[in-house]
């Protein structure tokens, strides 16, 4: 070999070894909190404590334990359980999120005893608890206005303030640049897991809180204990130290406009689908929800948002990646919007949502290619001839492999599938009979439609 090739071949070679080697080339890891072992498969509950029995207690939350067990329920996310503030309080109850007192437990709802017996309960029956977290705000009346009124914002008057922008008036923003108030609120979080042992936190507006404050809470909370942490914020960042999953308010918003203005399945496939496996990292969990307390109380309940589209998306936010939520009703068929400052107890009966709910959890639970996150499958797309009206894809996960496919249109359609890579022999989740498919499947589906096929090598 010319001594010139001889040269080339060794100083590329070289480069190619340094840039193996070379610190600045490799893949850096993105989140670097570890999720608590009992997250990978879960399920969450929202609870609201004041509609959801007649008496308003936690005494009363217990008799219901465990038919949220059998439904698959992992997680119960209880709303603020403080105090609610008196002061421009808004209807004759207050909003769960005008604090008053950080550390005590609503007599509303029970005493200190009849929370601990509750967080006892729920723990007894193998599900885990976290407490919803207000930490932008208080109540004009929280003993911090008149001990350090230092640490809210105010106003060009020199004024306590609500949130900027927003009728918000029951409530006074915090401001986070005082150190004071952020070792205050980490110790009021700190105080709730050390002294009743719950399990972590959903946190309200998020983002509209230092993440830098997050981050650091976050460790002395795993220093006590491994938590799990739910933001009300679509941020990807949030997810790198501080929180394990996040709202999915993007999809709610797609789904909705599909099932009540017939727009494309393609939205749900480029506006959502595709940034979602590509910006968010894959060990950030997203929380897939129908209905929540604020879409609830003021943009309509799960009927009135999907209508006839209500299963199909149902299925889609279980089958697709994320941790699933019921909202206190849905599997009752809840058809109107709680009140938010009044008593308005839900009517609880057997309804046919319990039914589907127990069933795709269930597969949720023991199948890994729907685990969340990091644990479970990627979604990858089955490609099919009606892309604007079929939502088709596969995930798969150490020797397990669940089919997805929907029809999310108001059309009955016939449809051709490319299933090349999937052929084989499934078992069809609602029927309990195997279904055989081909290399090329043709199918007509009826408008809403939803079929889920799964196996398993375990």
């Amino acid at each position: 070999m010319p001594r010139l090739l001889i040269i080339l071949f060794f100083l590329t070679y070289t480069s190619a070894m340094s840039q193996q080697t070379d610190s600045r080339y490799q893949p850096q890891k993105y989140v670097e909190l570890t999720n608590p072992d009992w997250v990978k498969n879960a399920t969450i509950y929202e609870l609201n404590i004041r509609q959801f029995s007649q008496e308003g207690t936690f005494k009363a939350i217990e008799k219901q334990l465990p038919r949220l067990k059998k439904m698959g329920i992992n997680i119960i996310w209880l709303m603020p359980v403080q105090p609610i503030g008196v002061v421009n309080r808004k209807g004759s109850l207050g909003s769960y999120y005008s604090v008053k007192d950080y550390l005590k437990v609503n007599p509303e709802f029970g005493t200190d005893a009849d929370f601990r017996s509750l967080v006892k309960a729920i723990h007894a029956q193998g599900m885990y608890v976290i407490l919803d977290w207000v930490a932008n705000h208080s109540s004009w009346d929280n003993m911090l206005a008149t001990q350090h009124p230092e640490w809210y914002t105010k106003s060009r008057e020199g004024r306590f303030q609500p949130t900027p922008w927003r009728d918000y008036d029951d409530i006074i923003d915090f401001d986070y640049s005082q150190p004071g108030l952020r070792k205050y609120m980490t110790e009021a979080l700190k105080f709730w897991v050390k002294e009743y042992d719950i399990d972590g936190y959903r946190c309200d507006v998020a983002s509209f809180v230092p993440i830098d404050f997050w981050e650091n809470a976050r460790k002395e909370l795993d220093a006590i204990k491994p938590v799990f942490m739910l933001a009300e914020a679509e941020d990807k960042e949030l997810h790198r130290r501080a929180f394990d999953a996040t709202y999915n308010w993007t999809l709610w918003n797609i789904l909705h406009q599909i099932a009540i203005n017939n727009k494309s399945v393609k939205t749900l496939g480029e506006a959502y689908i595709a940034e979602h496996v590509s910006i968010f990292p894959k060990e950030g969990i997203r929380m897939n929800f129908i209905d929540n307390h604020d879409k609830n109380s003021w943009e309509g309940n799960q009927y009135s948002n999907f209508g006839p589209a209500l299963k199909a998306v149902t299925v889609f936010t279980v089958m697709m990646d994320g941790m699933p939520m019921v909202y206190s009703g849905q599997e009752a068929g809840l058809n109107r919007s709680l009140l938010f400052f009044e008593k308005d107890p839900i009517v609880w009966k057997k309804h046919e949502n319990e039914a589907l709910y127990t069933t795709l959890f269930a597969l949720k639970h023991k199948n890994q290619a729907l685990w969340n996150g990091k644990y479970g499958g990627e979604m990858v797309r089955i490609m099919n001839d009606k892309m604007d009206q079929i939502i088709s894809f596969v995930r798969e996960k150490n020797g397990d492999k669940v089919i997805t496919l929907i029809n999310l249109s108001r059309e009955k359609v016939q449809v051709s599938f490319d299933t090349s890579y999937d052929a084989g022999t499934y078992i069809n989740l609602f029927s309990g009979k195997p279904q055989q498919i081909s290399k090329k499947m043709t199918r007509t589906m009826e408008a809403w439609e939803y079929l889920v096929l799964h196996q398993s090598e375990n």
